[in-house]
């Protein structure tokens, strides 16, 4: 178990880090256009020529087809223009960007020289390179998650622990006003009180906005276990002996009490941030969250409401990809603090 923990928490580790430095794993500016190659499929990596092997992979550039009967070769009104290759290199120089907000830099893990582009996941119909916006747009969707998974834990706790601490008519209190928020339809509150606040944001605002509607409106169920572990503990003998001995309340709680609750923390927090990465992709599908030309995974998506981009241009459906691949990372490590939680109840 303690192996499975490690290897989920290396792959989390690093996709973090790939996002949070998305910046220079990105090739090329997300809100840059090219309007001569909307909608360009993935670019292929080349290892061999009329020359023979190459160890150094390359690219050719896409050309537009002109109208009319596209032979096989071609792909969604592209072709590749052989005549001129171009080398992937890396750390090489390319658009500015900011890291951590802190400096701008023009270093990239990879790219190739102009004019040539290399589009791992092809354009969206902008002409926008994919795999650097859904690097940047991962940014904003994780970032949301995760800002909205510690707003309801933080809630929920502090609830939770007086609930469960005091009781009486403290505990009844809190508990009705959590069964009012489990009993509601979390998705369609979400999209009315998201709905009711002003549209028209700046990017940061909307984001703040958005995290602080999400993790207010999860903070029942996280308050509902917490103050369940709490009631157990706190009649625990060892609690009582240490109430007996003239412990506080703020003793008793940091001593004995909260340790317990942090594996359950935990858990929920692995299980919390995925679904509220997947609120804020929903909000922003529907036009509620961040808007363009920043990109998240949620307003990258909202293309293929369109039935014929959904149809005919799958790679930009990398975005949900990529937001399967991290909610199967944070599941997975939820099922392994649950099973670990478990045994040592037992």
């Amino acid at each position: 178990m303690r192996t499975k923990i490690v290897i989920l928490v290396a792959g989390l580790t690093g996709l973090h880090l790939i996002l949070l430095f998305a910046g220079f794993f990105a090739p090329y500016d997300p809100v840059t256009q090219d309007r001569e190659l909307p909608y360009a499929p993935p670019t292929k990596l080349h290892f061999k020529d009329g020359s023979g092997f190459h160890l150094r992979p390359f690219v050719y550039a896409w050309t537009s087809v002109p109208g009319g009967d596209k032979p096989e070769s071609y792909q969604e009104g592209y072709k590749e223009d052989v005549s001129h290759e171009y080398p992937v290199r890396f750390f090489l120089r390319g658009p500015s960007y900011e890291v951590l907000g802190t400096f701008k830099t023009t270093l990239h893990l990879f790219g190739v020289t102009e004019p040539g582009k290399i589009l791992l996941f092809g354009t969206d119909g902008y002409g926008r390179d994919e795999f650097s916006r859904v690097l940047f747009g991962g940014q904003i969707s994780v970032a949301a998650g995760i800002t909205a998974t510690f707003i309801a834990l933080l809630t929920g706790s502090i609830l939770g622990i007086i609930a469960g601490y005091y009781g009486r008519w403290i505990d009844e209190s809190l508990m009705g006003v959590t069964e009012l928020f489990l009993s509601l339809p979390w998705l369609y509150f979400l999209l009315g009180v998201r709905a009711f606040l002003p549209l028209h944001l700046s990017t940061v605002r909307t984001f703040f906005l958005l995290t602080g509607v999400i993790g207010l409106i999860g903070w029942a169920r996280p308050a509902r276990l917490v103050r369940g572990l709490v009631l157990s503990s706190r009649n625990r003998n060892y609690v009582l002996a240490a109430r007996g001995f003239g412990g506080s309340d703020f003793y008793l709680l940091r001593r004995h009490i909260l340790p317990e609750a942090f594996g359950l923390l935990s858990t929920q927090a692995a299980l919390l941030v995925p679904r509220y990465i997947a609120a804020e992709v929903t909000l922003s599908f529907f036009g509620l969250g961040v808007n363009e030309p920043v990109p998240s995974w949620g307003n990258m998506l909202s293309t293929l409401q369109q039935y014929s981009v959904l149809v005919s241009y799958g790679w930009l459906l990398a975005p949900l990809c990529a937001l399967v691949i991290t909610s199967v990372l944070y599941s997975s490590l939820a099922n392994v603090f649950h099973s670990r939680l478990e045994s040592h109840s037992t």
